[in-house]
């Protein structure tokens, strides 16, 4: 019998950060198991880790209790960064000028794979005939 891959998604979006930072941390982790990622992510010193891993664990999450998937075998298998919204800022100059810039967020799209949990068959139950019932015993 051979096990069927499924494929659970998550997404965080508007995430106020540059998707070139944010892409550094996700080429790290692109490609291993979930398991692996987390302990990498817990361990590097980027702002946008803690992004990227919250992103992860909740593409486990929903693989897990949503869709029923065995967590040990989840891999990411897709984990992208793209650009979102730029918010169009201004900032003080001198002479009563305003310079223009523009505040940069990021969509990241997380793809795990895995296979289903084998689930147990639940145990039989025996009819009870009435004449296997104990006998009560009256008190009075």
């Amino acid at each position: 019998m051979a096990e069927e891959i499924y494929t659970v998604r998550a997404y965080a979006k508007g995430v106020d950060q540059a998707p070139r930072k944010v892409a550094l941390v996700a080429s790290l982790v692109r490609g291993r198991s979930v398991a692996d990622a987390l302990v990498i992510l817990d361990h590097t010193p980027k702002r946008s880790a803690l992004i990227v891993k919250k992103a992860i664990a909740s593409a486990a999450a929903n693989a897990t209790n949503n869709h029923g998937l065995d967590g040990k075998t989840l891999q990411i298998s897709t984990l992208s960064v793209t650009a979102g919204p730029r918010l169009k800022r201004f900032k003080p100059a001198s002479r009563g000028r305003a310079l223009p810039f523009k505040k940069k967020t990021s969509h990241i799209l997380v793809e795990v794979s895995g296979a289903e949990k084998i689930r147990k068959k639940p145990a039989e139950k025996k009819a009870v005939t009435p004449t296997e019932q104990p006998a009560e015993e009256e008190k009075k």
